[in-house]
């Protein structure tokens, strides 16, 4: 019994020693052998470099390796006393350090240098957004040093203090939007804010010849809607079209989906929960007008789901008597986000239905209708509804004189905004929840009469 204490102590001993040592052959160092390496860590900065790591051995030869594959290695003298290697790291794009290692062996014997590298700077915001009435934004910037902030633009001016850079945009009169670059730097790389400021308001009210101004919103009061004019409709999921949206009026989990800012109505579409929420409004629902021009300056929204729409419908109609399509709907735009720039101008009556013909239905690509503000306009008399993009006609449709199953548009319609999401046109192609919050711009809704 003793005999066997003895053996065990004296196997722990072994194993215990092995553990200190630097080979890798069970603890046996193999005798006479050493390798040793001129550095034991390396810093690098995040660009990156070349580095020389001396190695001198007492082997037969040597090797060397590296399990990081942000850097790299080539070897000189493997099979002499001395040699060096030359350690290539990558720059490092991340706003994280990281850190690895170089192993450097002669027969069973190694030795390790450690690699360290900074991370480059970072920022938190890539991109801003800002109205046309100007304003300052702050962006955190993570850098392990100074750090210079610069702009590509005069309107657009920088400020690096620690920590941070502040961003002041001028206000804008211009009817289109603007973009600039501001630049973050330092010794350990550079980093790129977008900017885009957006159109400003059109506050020139041009009148078609032969008509007036007879009513125009141009959101430039207050930061919600006039509710002598405004109506919010208040709606669940499928309601129509089988849209996914519900409508309330004036807001959700705490946020609006209708606000005033900028001189410019948002309708905004966002989730909350499970559940979204959006907005539609109605001008003047109860007595709306008959004839007229009518005219929106909109920008449209982004996201697969998107489906904004500027459009009327008859004022006081009784749908259990005049059921839709035979009420008539004048569509002056919509588009959807599966379609991006593809806006459209329909009628809806009793013989024109989606049945998909030159007749009724016409669509304008629109390349940047997303990201400009375009106008939008209609022009109702007793004889045709005219659509317009920007003044450019699109569709006309001619009252043909064979009654209210083609030309139900002899009575007061209202005006309509709205963004939907989903639904039978919406949806066609799916809709992607992560366009999500997204919002319908109108700079204003104006109505003119003769």
């Amino acid at each position: 019994m003793k005999k066997y204490i003895f053996v065990t102590i004296f196997s722990v001993f072994a194993l215990t020693s092995s553990s200190c040592s630097n080979s890798d052959d069970d603890g046996q160092a193999e005798a006479g052998i050493s390798v040793k390496c001129s550095s034991e860590e390396i810093t690098a900065g995040a660009a990156g470099g070349t580095f020389s790591i001396d190695v001198t051995s007492t082997g037969k030869g040597w090797t060397a390796y590296t399990p990081d594959t942000w850097m790299s290695l080539s070897l000189d003298g493997t099979t002499a006393d001395k040699g060096t290697i030359k350690l290539s790291v990558s720059a490092n794009k991340g706003t994280e350090a990281r850190s690895g290692m170089v192993v450097v062996r002669s027969g069973t014997v190694r030795d390790t240098v450690k690699v360290s590298q900074t991370a480059t700077i970072g920022v938190a915001e890539t991109s801003v957004y800002a109205p046309s009435a100007g304003g300052t934004f702050s962006i955190d910037v993570s850098s392990n040093g100074n750090f210079t902030a610069s702009a590509d633009v005069a309107w657009i001016k920088t400020t690096a203090a620690a920590g941070a850079v502040s961003i002041e945009v001028e206000p804008s009169n211009e009817l289109k939007s603007r973009s600039g670059i501001v630049t973050v730097a330092s010794s350990e790389g550079s980093q790129q804010i977008s900017v885009v400021q957006e159109s400003a308001p059109d506050n020139n009210i041009s009148v078609p010849e032969g008509y007036r101004l007879v009513w125009n919103d141009e959101f430039d009061q207050g930061t919600t809607l006039n509710t002598a004019w405004w109506t919010h409709e208040e709606q669940g999921p499928g309601w129509v079209n089988n849209e996914l949206q519900t409508y309330v009026d004036g807001q959700a989990a705490g946020r609006r989906v209708t606000e005033i800012a900028d001189g410019k109505l948002s309708i905004n579409c966002f989730k909350a929960g499970s559940a979204i929420y959006s907005g539609r409004v109605y001008a003047n629902v109860s007595t709306g007008w008959k004839y007229g021009w009518f005219e929106a300056r909109i920008k449209l929204p982004k996201g697969k789901g998107t489906w904004p729409a500027f459009w009327m419908m008859p004022a006081g109609n009784d749908f259990a008597t005049n059921p839709w399509p035979r009420c008539g709907e004048i569509d002056i735009m919509e588009e959807v986000g599966a379609d991006p720039g593809d806006v459209s101008s329909t009628i809806h009556c009793q013989k024109y239905n989606n049945t998909g013909t030159a007749i009724e239905h016409a669509t304008l690509h629109v390349a940047d209708a997303e990201d400009e503000f375009h106008v939008y306009a209609c022009e109702w008399t007793p004889d045709h509804l005219k659509f317009y993009v920007d003044g450019k006609m699109i569709l006309d449709y001619a009252n043909d004189g064979s009654g209210v199953e083609a030309w139900p548009f002899d009575k007061p319609f209202y005006i309509i905004l709205n963004l939907a999401w989903g639904g039978d046109w919406g949806g066609y192609k799916g809709t992607d929840d992560s366009a999500l919050p997204t919002t319908m711009k109108v700079d204003y809704v104006r109505v003119f009469q003769k």
